[in-house]
C-alpha cells in the first residue's frame, strides 16, 4: 500500500507540515532536553495535537507524528519501562489522527482537500544520542544495529495505525538500507526517505544524494525520496540530483536555513526562507511533488505554500 501514490494521483503536489519541535518552543515548551519534542509526549500531549490541528488549517495534507526522537533508550532515561514507552510511541499517532479526525469532520475543511494522512516519524540513530551526530552520521554501528534499534518504534507507528512512515533526516545511506530492510518485514507498510545534506549534492556524511537515489529507486517499499532539515539554498539542485537518479516522487522539507548547535541546543545565523512561498513554488517547478518545512518553520510558512499550490492541485 502507497498512499502517496494513490494522494498524487488525484492532485500535482502534496503539502507537508512544518516543524513540531521549533513550535513547540514558540508556544512555550523548554526542550532543552535529550528527549526533544517527545518530552511533550509526557508533559503537554494536547499541545502537540493542537499544531498538528492548525497545520492542517494551514493546508497540510500531512502531520509528521511526534515520534522523531522517541524510542524505548531514550524513555528509558525517564525512568520509563519498554510497555510504558511502546505507548508513548503509539500515542504520537493517536494525537496526530485525532488531530486529523477533528479537522475533517467540518465539511467546510473538504472543500478542495485530500483526507489528511498520519505519517509516523522515524529520525536516525544519531537523534537519540541529542548530540548531533544525526548531522554527521559517524556513530559506526552495523546494518543490524540500527536495525534493532529502529524495530521496536517502526513496530509501534504501524501497530497504531500510521499511513505511512516518515524516515527523516538520515545523515547516511546505510542508515536507509537498514530501515528498507526492516520494512520488509511490514510489507503492507511504504515509506518516504529524506536525508539531511551538507552541500548541494551530498548528504551530511558525504555520500552524494545521487547514488542515495538510485539504491532507493529499486526499492518498492521507498515511497518518496528527498531532502529535510536542510538550508533552503542547496534545495534545488538536490531536487535535481535527486530527480536524475528516481523516478519516484521528490520530498523536500527544509528547515529555515539557520544552523543548530547541538552543544547548547541553540540555533544560530541568518535565515534563508523569508519567501517560503516562492522558494517553494520554485522547488515544485524543479520537480518536488511533496513540499513543506523543517525545524524553524511554522503553519504560517505552511499557509504561504497552501496560497500556490491550491490552484495547482486542482488543476
Amino acid at each position: 500500500m502507497n498512499p502517496i501514490e494513490t494522494l498524487l494521483q488525484n492532485q500535482k503536489i502534496a503539502i507537508l507540515d512544518g516543524a513540531l519541535a521549533t513550535e513547540l518552543e514558540r508556544r512555550g515548551c523548554d526542550l532543552n532536553d535529550a528527549l526533544w519534542s517527545a518530552r511533550i509526549l509526557l508533559d503537554q500531549p494536547e499541545l502537540i495535537r493542537q499544531v498538528h490541528l492548525d497545520y492542517f488549517n494551514a493546508g497540510a495534507d500531512f502531520a509528521i507524528t511526534a515520534s522523531y526522537q522517541a524510542t524505548v533508550e531514550g524513555f528509558a532515561t525517564r525512568g520509563l519501562n519498554r510497555e510504558q514507552a511502546i505507548d508513548l510511541i503509539k500515542k504520537s499517532v493517536r494525537l496526530a489522527k485525532e488531530a486529523r479526525d477533528e479537522f475533517w469532520s467540518k465539511e467546510e475543511n473538504r472543500a478542495n482537500r485530500v483526507r489528511p494522512l498520519a505519517a509516523g516519524s522515524i529520525g536516525p540513530y544519531g537523534a537519540y544520542l541529542a548530540d548531533g551526530s544525526e548531522y554527521r552520521g559517524d556513530y559506526n554501528l552495523t546494518e543490524d544495529d540500527l536495525i534493532q534499534f529502529h524495530r521496536p518504534r517502526l513496530e509501534a507507528l504501524i501497530a497504531s495505525g500510521a499511513d505511512l512512515i516518515a524516515c527523516e533526516t538520515l545523515p547516511c545511506l546505510i542508515e536507509a538500507r537498514a530501515l528498507i530492510q526492516l520494512l520488509r518485514e511490514f510489507p503492507n507498510t511504504s515509506a518516504w526517505f529524506c536525508f539531511s545534506a551538507k552541500d548541494d549534492e551530498h548528504i551530511c556524511n558525504g555520500e552524494r544524494i545521487a547514488d542515495c537515489a538510485a539504491w532507493l529507486d529499486k526499492q518498492p517499499q521507498a515511497a518518496a525520496i528527498g531532502i529535510n532539515c536542510t538550508s533552503p539554498l542547496y534545495i534545488p539542485s538536490l531536487i535535481r540530483e535527486i530527480k536524475a537518479n528516481t523516478n519516484k516522487p521528490v520530498i523536500v522539507y527544509p528547515n529555515s536555513g539557520e544552523v543548530y548547535d547541538a552543544q547548547t541546543n541553540t540555533w544560530h545565523g541568518e535565515t534563508s526562507c523569508d519567501s517560503f512561498g516562492s522558494q517553494s513554488k520554485d522547488w515544485f517547478e524543479a520537480g518536488a511533488a511533496i513540499i513543506g518545512g523543517c525545524c524553524r518553520t511554522t503553519p504560517d510558512h505552511i499557509r504561504e505554500v497552501s496560497k500556490w499550490a491550491r490552484p495547482v492541485i486542482s488543476l
